[in-house]
């Protein structure tokens, strides 16, 4: 019996209320809206299930993935023969003294709304990040000068054993874009956020502020990562694209956005391949003209 139907049936006897689904359509569940089907994904609701799952898949020696909003992800076209565990069902937030709680799934947009209403400040800056808790903290995501790492308490995740383990900021290694998580291997359960008290009207209007300029400066119209590359030292990837004369450069579907440069958007039926192409002409065009080295801040799952 093939490997993956293997895992099927394993689960569907183990945790029966796991949701499973075969050849799920990576598109559904990508910003970019493009990408093949995965073998196998498990949609788990509890830290219960999410460890059932990742035990049965080391058990039959498969490395599962672990997906969140898949905001900064691409997936191949043909898709990919991975067993995917979303975490989208992993979404409750709680609060307890200035700390609050978010499971992975959570998005930072509905965290940051919630801090809010809590009258809580220091998460203003992700309410406009396309991504999820546990991605975000994967990522150590950032905007306007806030950073995730700035504000982050704690991570309860399980190990590549299954295993249950809270973490220090200072064992999540967070830096620019990455962490001890950004290699898998470790599953992301919840994490949690040491805040300070704020008056909740200036909290949302900082937010509206900062969505503003967002809408001002991002093609958010539409689907695209974010920020396509990376920050290079000293430089603006966008202002750089710019620079070169690329704003607009499409293969097929997918463009460099007339907006703002460090976006790479899907004006329209994109595949993953476009993508690719068009990112390998601008970090080319990039190097020739400018001597510096684009690198992707988004992942490509193989």
């Amino acid at each position: 019996m093939e490997r993956f139907e293997q895992l099927a049936v394993l689960l569907a006897g183990r945790c029966p209320a796991l949701e499973l689904r075969r050849e799920e359509p990576m598109s559904r569940h990508t910003t970019f809206r493009v990408g093949g089907p995965a073998a196998l994904m498990a949609l788990p609701r509890t830290a219960e299930q999410a460890r059932a799952a990742v035990r049965a898949a080391r058990e039959l020696e498969l490395e599962p993935f672990f997906l969140g909003n898949g905001s900064n992800l691409l997936v191949p076209d043909g898709g990919v023969e991975r067993f995917v565990i979303k975490t989208s069902g992993l979404d409750g937030l709680s609060r307890r003294g200035e700390t609050i709680t978010a499971g992975a799934g959570a998005t930072l947009a509905r965290l940051a709304v919630f801090a809010q209403r809590e009258g809580l400040t220091g998460l203003e800056f992700a309410h406009g990040i396309p991504g999820s808790v546990g991605g975000g903290v994967t990522m150590n995501a950032g905007a306007y000068g806030g950073e995730l790492s700035q504000v982050l308490s704690r991570v309860t995740a399980l190990d590549r054993t299954g295993e249950e383990r809270e973490l220090t900021p200072e064992q999540c290694a967070l830096e620019y874009r990455k962490s001890l998580f950004s290699g898998g291997g470790w599953l992301i359960l919840e994490a949690g956020f040491a805040l300070r008290p704020g008056d909740s009207g200036a909290i949302r209007a900082r937010m509206e502020e900062l969505s503003a300029q967002r809408q001002a400066k991002q093609p958010l119209e539409y689907p695209s990562a974010g920020s396509m590359f990376k920050r290079p030292p000293g430089q603006f990837a966008g202002a750089l694209i710019e620079q070169c004369g690329l704003k607009g450069l499409s293969v097929g579907g997918a463009q460099v956005s007339e907006k703002h440069a460090g976006f790479i958007v899907n004006t329209g039926g994109a595949t993953c391949a476009d993508i690719l192409k068009l990112v390998d002409m601008v970090t080319q065009r990039v190097r020739r003209q400018t001597g510096v080295e684009l690198e992707m801040e988004v992942r490509v799952l193989r």
